[in-house]
């Protein structure tokens, strides 16, 4: 499988047929015009290459997600923990807290989820 990673224009493009799929190709060629400025064939180029990535696909001038941006930014975010804190999402979560206080909302939310994941 080809490697899924964004560059922020790409991510914002992504993000464009995400929130509207599944769209026609001319759909497609539309927002991108009036969110991003671009031409035509830029369009069809990024699209192509997102399609190669495995992330969208474009048949039949119908542009629908093979993933979703849920799913996407989850493959991410374990990619990233993996890569630089060795897979321990404890690692990861000492080191962002030492930079960024967690509020008793997020606190409890995180506390939520252990929960329902040692009741699986």
């Amino acid at each position: 499988m080809p490697e899924m990673q964004l560059g922020a224009v790409e991510a914002r493009f992504a993000d464009i047929i995400w929130g509207g799929e599944p769209l026609s190709s001319a759909e497609v060629v539309k927002l991108a015009e009036k969110e991003l400025g671009w031409k035509k064939s830029t369009t069809y180029t990024v699209l192509k290459r997102l399609c190669e990535k495995g992330i969208f696909k474009n048949e039949g001038g119908k542009v629908t997600s093979l993933i979703s941006k849920s799913e996407f930014y989850a493959l991410q975010s374990e990619r990233f923990v993996e890569e630089t804190f060795s897979g321990s999402l404890p690692a990861f979560l000492s080191a962002f807290t030492k930079r960024k206080a967690l509020s008793r909302e997020e606190v409890e939310s995180i506390r939520r989820l252990i929960d329902e994941y040692g009741e699986e």
